[in-house]
């Protein structure tokens, strides 16, 4: 995200300030569904469902106002992939991975595919890499075993903000 704010930032104008719209969005949507996963195991639709057309305005139009709106295809076909991913991934596993895992990992598709398939598989790999190491800080604590449940939104949120703030994935 920085990267990307800085090239917008050098154009002028409106794609910047849009920009950065999305990005207070983003991070407001990531505080709220992480605190809220976090203390239920839920990721509620009147907060996730609504993500999706208020990310793809404000990306689309922070792409349309830089003048790259080929970016756009990019995002909506990494929503779509990651949703079927982890659809594929709730059905092989339906104790592994709540539904709303699923909705959510289709809005983080939109926002790492803005940038760059090198962001979505690295959000990707992160959400994974850091809810393993969760899992396995449980066990080792002996807080859990391998059957605890946890919040995966949590982590799926900080990977994908982990991978917006790597400049240079491609």
């Amino acid at each position: 995200m920085v990267g990307i704010m800085g090239e917008y930032r050098s154009m002028g104008g409106a794609a910047f300030w849009v920009l950065c719209a999305a990005a207070v969005y983003f991070v407001v949507l990531a505080v709220r569904l992480a605190a809220v996963d976090a203390a239920t195991h839920r990721l509620p639709n009147r907060i996730v469902l609504p993500a999706y057309p208020v990310s793809a305005v404000l990306l689309g139009a922070a792409a349309l106002a830089a003048g790259e709106a080929s970016r756009i295809p990019g995002m909506v076909l990494a929503g779509a992939v990651l949703w079927s991913a982890y659809f594929l991934l709730r059905f092989a596993s339906p104790s592994g991975l709540g539904f709303g895992d699923v909705k959510l990992a289709g809005v983080l598709g939109l926002w790492l595919g803005f940038f760059s398939w090198g962001h979505v598989l690295a959000g990707t790999f992160a959400a994974f890499l850091l809810g393993g190491l969760w899992g396995m800080w449980l066990i080792l604590s002996k807080r859990g075993t391998a059957k605890t449940s946890i919040a995966f939104g949590p982590f799926m949120l900080a990977g994908a903000a982990l991978a917006m703030a790597l400049p240079g994935l491609q």
